[in-house]
């Protein structure tokens, strides 16, 4: 079975980046450690390694692309062994993960009214918040509360 290379997060609040370059072809020997490609994100261009050993079978994303979502297959790497047939089984499978978070993504907000008619489209109404969690409960009298003197002006 074809292990799938993901697109990493190179950060914590990344949903997407661009897959600049391949620095390996299909049918390339891979080891671990190896760069196999570059990812540019608005802030920084970082090297992606490889973290198993294979031949790269098939590249899902083309270099250049824009726009690739974290989690996104964007590569096969076949191990020892294994065919361009393990491929053909794995492809649909690959593909799956890509098309739900595009599916998922709200539509984007109506005008409220068009000039000739007059009349306003219906606002859906806004979910409610769920309730504030309770503070945290007071320590029991007797014992020292550690705070800084500006922690403690601040809560008398």
């Amino acid at each position: 079975m074809p292990i799938e290379i993901l697109m990493p997060a190179l950060s914590p609040t990344m949903t997407e980046g661009n897959l600049a370059k391949w620095h390996k072809k299909e049918g390339d020997e891979v080891k671990a450690g190896d760069v196999i490609a570059e990812i540019e994100t608005d802030k920084a261009t970082m090297e992606v390694e490889a973290v198993d050993e294979g031949r790269l079978g098939k590249i899902v994303v083309p270099e250049g692309t824009q726009g690739v979502k974290v989690n996104q297959v964007i590569a096969l790497l076949l191990g020892e062994g294994e065919s361009a047939e393990a491929l053909k089984s794995a492809a649909p499978k690959a593909a799956a993960p890509a098309t739900p978070p595009a599916a998922a993504q709200p539509q984007p907000p109506r005008p409220a009214a068009t000039p000739g008619n007059g009349a306003a489209a219906p606002q859906p109404a806004a979910a409610p918040s769920p309730p504030a969690a309770p503070p945290a409960p007071a320590a029991p009298t007797g014992e020292r509360i550690f705070a800084s003197p500006l922690a403690r002006r601040m809560a008398a």
